[in-house]
């Protein structure tokens, strides 16, 4: 998830438009993307994907990082997060409306590679409040937003979390990857 460097996961009407990406990044996004077989969604994020990924790797003008992650989008299995979107039609798609814990678990429980959550900053401040993200890739950019959607929302209980590495980018991003630490 890209984060402003106070916090924020969006504008406060969803703007992206301050995000610094590059092949650098993209590169890097790419080893992630290797290691998962599941990505994760809210409705907003999903439908924003499936309006470009499906078809984007097979334009003329496509860029390396566009040709491999529209082929890992369409191969990869998609869980949606949403009480209004449709189950009806959706490729290789789940859509979750309820029971969200025990439906997550089980995915969770399932043989695998990772499961990765794209932007959707509502579906990960509902995953956040039932502790269901076992880790997190917070990749800061040097801007302040002032205002927006916060990073994190819904915390009700002090959350400990183990730095497991950094990666500093050329542009000024910084990705910190964490995990839960574990109770004894």
């Amino acid at each position: 998830m890209h984060s402003s460097l106070d916090g924020f996961a969006a504008g406060l009407n969803g703007e992206l438009n301050w995000i610094n990406v590059n092949e650098e990044i993209f590169d890097f996004v790419g080893t992630m993307t290797e290691k998962a077989d599941t990505a994760l969604y809210g409705r907003v994020t999903y439908e924003m994907m499936q309006s470009y990924w499906p078809d984007a790797g097979n334009k003329p003008n496509a860029s390396k990082h566009d040709k491999e992650h529209s082929a890992w989008y369409s191969k990869v299995s998609k869980v949606v997060l949403s009480k209004t979107l449709s189950k009806e039609g959706q490729d290789n798609t789940i859509v979750i409306s309820d029971q969200l814990a025990d439906r997550i678990n089980k995915i969770k429980e399932q043989d695998g590679k990772d499961i990765l959550i794209f932007g959707s900053p509502s579906a990960s401040h509902s995953l956040l409040s039932l502790g269901l993200i076992d880790e997190f890739w917070i990749f800061v950019n040097p801007v302040l937003l002032g205002e927006g959607i916060p990073l994190f929302k819904g915390v009700t209980e002090i959350t400990k979390l183990n730095l497991l590495e950094t990666k500093t980018f050329t542009c000024g991003v910084i990705a910190l990857h964490y995990e839960k630490k574990r109770s004894k």
